[in-house]
Formats: C-alpha cells, sequence, structure tokens
C-alpha cells in the first residue's frame, strides 16, 4: 500500500493545478497531455483503495494531523465502503470530462484546466474528510472552480447560471457553517474540550429538540447540492450553461456531495431528528421524483431535459436515504454511482451532436440513427439504463430503494405508499427517455444539415467505453460494490437505530460510553428479498 494515499489523492490533482499555472500559455498541447496525465495518474492512485478487507465496517487508511490545536481542528482523513467508490467514480469521471473538452475548450485553456484540476482536488477532500471544518473547507473550496467553469466557458447565460448556483450553494453552506460551530460547542461543554472530529461528534447525543434546528440546517445545505424539490430550480440553468464537461462532472460527482452529507453527517449525528424528518424529507423526494420527471417530459432541448431527469433520479436516492433500512442505505449509494455513470454519459452524448450542430432542440433532429448507427445504439443502451432496465445498474439500485422503502413502514413510520408512487416515477423516466430517443433517432431526416453530422469519433468513443462498461457490470455483477457499501452501510443504519432510542427522552447532552450502541436491545433488522447478486438481502 502507498504511504499517506489517501493524502496523494487529494494532494495530486491541486499540485497538478498548481503546476499549470507556471507553464506557458502558448503550450496548449502540452497543458492538455500535462492535465490529462495528473487526472489519469491520480485514477490509478485510487485503484489502490479497492484492495481493502471485507467483513469489517469502519474507516481505514486513516490519516491524522493537529492542524489548529487551540481549536481542536485536525487534519483527518479515512476512506470506507461508502466513500471509496464515491472517490473512484470522482478519479474516474475526470479524465473522460478532460478528453470531452479536448478540443471544445480553446480560450484560457491554462485557467481552465487549473479550475478542473482544482476541482477535482476539492471533491476528493469532501468525500474523504473526517474532520467537520475540514470538510467545511473542500465543501466550500469546490465553489470556485465551478463557479469559473460555468461562468467562463458557458452558454449564453452563464453569468446568470453561475451566480445563481454560487448563491445558492452558499447560503446553505452559512447555516451548516453555524450548526457545525454550535455542534462543537456542544461537544466542548460536555467532553471538556474542543474537537471537530467525526469520529468525537457521533459519540455526542444532543436533545431531540436541539437535534431538529441542527439537522434542518445541515439538511438545507445537503439538500440545496442534491438538488431537492423546491430547492433545484438552480440546476437546469447550470447544466445548460455549463460546458459539456462541466454538465458531466455536476451530474457524476457535485450532487453526489449532497446526498453523501445526509448519509454521512446529518443522519448519524443527528439521529432523532432525522427520524422526526424522514417522511417529511421522503414525501419531498417523491415530489422531485415525478414533478422532474413530468417536467423532463415536455423539454424542448434534450440537455435540460436530462437535467431534469437528475432531479427526479437524484429523488431516489433521498428517499432510499430517509428510508433508514440497509437495503435502502445500500440501494442509494449504488444509485448515486449508477447515476454518475448514466447521466454523465448522457450529457456527453447531447454534447456529441452539440459540437456538431451547435443546437440541443429535439425538434432539430430526427431520422439520425441511419446516419449515425454507433451513436445511436451507445444512446440507447445508456438510455435504457437510466431508465433502469434489468441487466443494467439502474436496475438494482432502484430495486433496492423500492425494497427498502416498502419494508420501512413496519419500524420507521414510512407510507407504504411511498413506494408505490416512487414506482410511478420509473415509469415516467421510461416515458420521458423513450419520447427522447424516438423524436431524435426515428422517422425521416428533419433537418438536411443532419445528413453531415459524423458517426463517433476515436476521441468520444473512448470518453464513453467505460461508461457503457460500467453500466453492464453494474447490472450483471454487482455484488463485489455492493459487498463493500453493505457492511458500512449496515452498521450506520444500526448505530442510528441504537442512538435513537438512547436519545428519545434526553433532556440534556451526554457523551456515549464505549461500546453502549451495542448494549441497546432487540434487534433492528429488517430482512427483505435480496435482488440476485445481492449478498445478504435485507434491510
Amino acid at each position: 500500500m502507498i504511504p499517506h494515499l489517501l493524502t496523494a489523492l487529494i494532494a495530486v490533482p491541486a499540485l497538478g493545478a498548481i503546476a499549470i499555472l507556471f507553464c506557458p500559455r502558448q503550450t496548449p498541447r502540452f497543458l492538455r497531455y500535462f492535465a490529462m496525465a495528473v487526472s489519469l495518474a491520480t485514477f490509478g492512485l485510487s485503484l489502490y483503495l479497492l484492495p481493502g478487507s471485507l467483513g469489517r465496517a469502519g474507516f481505514r487508511l486513516e490519516e491524522t494531523v493537529s492542524w489548529i490545536p487551540s481549536l481542536g481542528i485536525r487534519y483527518h482523513v479515512g476512506v470506507d465502503g461508502i466513500s471509496m467508490w464515491l472517490v473512484l467514480l470522482t478519479t474516474l469521471t475526470t479524465p473522460i470530462a478532460l478528453l470531452a473538452s479536448w478540443e471544445s475548450i480553446q480560450s484560457r485553456l491554462k485557467e481552465y484546466l487549473f479550475s478542473f484540476l482544482l476541482l477535482e482536488s476539492a471533491m476528493i477532500g469532501t468525500f474523504l474528510a473526517l474532520d467537520l471544518f475540514l470538510f467545511y473547507v473542500f465543501w466550500e473550496l469546490m465553489l470556485i472552480p465551478m463557479y469559473l467553469i460555468i461562468g467562463v466557458w458557458g452558454g449564453g447565460r452563464r453569468i446568470y447560471a453561475a451566480v445563481k448556483f454560487f448563491l445558492y450553494t452558499m447560503a446553505g453552506s452559512l447555516l451548516m457553517l453555524a450548526a457545525i460551530l454550535y455542534l462543537t460547542s456542544q461537544y466542548d461543554t460536555v467532553a471538556g474540550k474542543a474537537s471537530f472530529d467525526y469520529l468525537d461528534l457521533t459519540r455526542l447525543l444532543l436533545p431531540p429538540d436541539t437535534q431538529l434546528w441542527l439537522y434542518l440546517a445541515f439538511a438545507l445545505a445537503f439538500a440545496i447540492k442534491v438538488p431537492m424539490w423546491p430547492l433545484h430550480t438552480w440546476l437546469p440553468d447550470a447544466h445548460v450553461e455549463a460546458p459539456t464537461a462541466g454538465s458531466v462532472i455536476l451530474a457524476a460527482v457535485l450532487l453526489k456531495m449532497g446526498t453523501y452529507g445526509f448519509l454521512r453527517f446529518a443522519i448519524p449525528l443527528f439521529p432523532n431528528a432525522a427520524h422526526t424528518l424522514g417522511p417529511t424529507i421522503g414525501g419531498l423526494a417523491i415530489a422531485g421524483i415525478i414533478l422532474g420527471a413530468l417536467v423532463a417530459w415536455r423539454q424542448p432541448d434534450a440537455k435540460k431535459l436530462v437535467a431534469y431527469s437528475s432531479v427526479s433520479h437524484m429523488g431516489f436516492v433521498m428517499l432510499g436515504l430517509m428510508a433508514m433500512t440497509t437495503a435502502g442505505a445500500v440501494g442509494a449509494v449504488l444509485q448515486m454511482l449508477n447515476h454518475g455513470v448514466a447521466t454523465g454519459a448522457l450529457f456527453l452524448l447531447v454534447g456529441v451532436v452539440y459540437d456538431r450542430r451547435h443546437t440541443r432542440l429535439i425538434e432539430e433532429y430526427g431520422g439520425i440513427a441511419k446516419i449515425m448507427p454507433a451513436y445511436a445504439a451507445v444512446f440507447a443502451v445508456i438510455m435504457l439504463a437510466s431508465i433502469g432496465l434489468p441487466g443494467t445498474g439502474g436496475f438494482v439500485g432502484e430495486l433496492m430503494i423500492l425494497l427498502g422503502t416498502f419494508s420501512a413502514w413496519r419500524a420507521f413510520e414510512m407510507p407504504r405508499l411511498f413506494a408505490l408512487l416512487a414506482g410511478t416515477g420509473v415509469i415516467l423516466g421510461a416515458v420521458y427517455m423513450l419520447s427522447l430517443y424516438r423524436r431524435m433517432f426515428f422517422g425521416p431526416v428533419r433537418n438536411e444539415a443532419n445528413r453531415t453530422l459524423g458517426d463517433l469519433v476515436g476521441r468520444e468513443a473512448i470518453c464513453l467505453a467505460p461508461l457503457v462498461a460500467l453500466v453492464f457490470v453494474m447490472g450483471l455483477y454487482p455484488r463485489p460494490v455492493i459487498a463493500r457499501i453493505e457492511q458500512d452501510a449496515r452498521q450506520t443504519i444500526e448505530d442510528v437505530r441504537a442512538k435513537q432510542r438512547l436519545g428519545r427522552d434526553l433532556t440534556e447532552a451526554r457523551l456515549l460510553e464505549p461500546g453502549e450502541l451495542s448494549r441497546t436491545g432487540e434487534s433492528i433488522d429488517l430482512e427483505v428479498p435480496a435482488p440476485p447478486g445481492v449478498p445478504g438481502g435485507g434491510q
């Protein structure tokens, strides 16, 4: 194992970004190859996370260094079976996005590559941070390069979209910062020492009413990033105006920061508040699933259609998390990965025809399956993965979320109706995606300009090939992925349930004793049938 692997994963793209600043602007070819080499090296390093042992939950490869001792702030990073896959998704998507923009980005290339590598470093750091102050630093750092990518290299309304993205995210982040500071002050009062460390703060039990306000502050920041309905309005503008590579990263990785934040921080730190507000947030997730799908169905712009589909798909992820079952949590993480692969690929595919025709209006196409057969075949595969066809990754994730949600009513007051309503979202997803495919690819060639469209070239095929492969790997043999997610998801849900019981009648903050969570009484397992290839079924 490479020493300080997690720090290397954060540092390599950051150092690469700094190095680009000192490179001559007159060497665009060198700049592109250097940035690609840095991103590929980061991906290579991330593969060393895979051999981690199975059979035990918890963080590994932890690195801890005192940063600001007087405030209890440390540089503390670690990885588990949940964050590992999200880091791998980040390091895989970044070189693909860079390659996708190989020819389309010509102006201010140096600044563009700097922003992209800095963004990768911040995203990896967000998934690995185990100190809440460090997490907040990386969380905010992501805003700057993404703001620049949209605002400098985006479309005609790029400034409006970039400012809207920045203001929405910043507003939620400031409330989260206030909640973090209050949480750490409570820990200082109870424990007699200051700490921002996640492992320390998860030992702190707060009264339910206090938890409620802190949970709302965290949840608002994360819900904006997801984005959940009705806080989603920044997303379509950001996607439509961002360059193709920016849309890919935004869909594949940045949206996952919100759902990851719920699972890693909001729910474990404030379990009683999560229990109380779970059905409410689950209801908002259902609204996002259905309304996002209906709005996507009526879009004339292919890129905006894919953007609204993200609102619907991320609603499934939130529903799985709010179910508070192992199957729901595992399905949610799996669906984060599936959405990142399928929706990232859809944005790449829309970018392919946009680069040729400079329009994303669906009515401008039609009959192009005859002109671009390879493109049509790849689009069909990704489209079917997006709607959850059996044999693709989306099917397993959505099935586990629905199973986990349907079983949750027995122990967590999650209405059984939620699973049924979510099922309508699956149907609507098929409606808008199949409609898009029919209008773009079948029938007569509507525009003579389409006859000059060339099929996929080598660079575009290289971008899409790993994503198409992952669609089938995660659909036909998800066991290796699920096995690593399941152990940590199960432990998280069990700890949350135990803390809910211990904190139910609490009137003042206290610290958990070592081993106290394992002595809380009855079993909390919720067994549900397992889909093929899923170990253990359950929960």
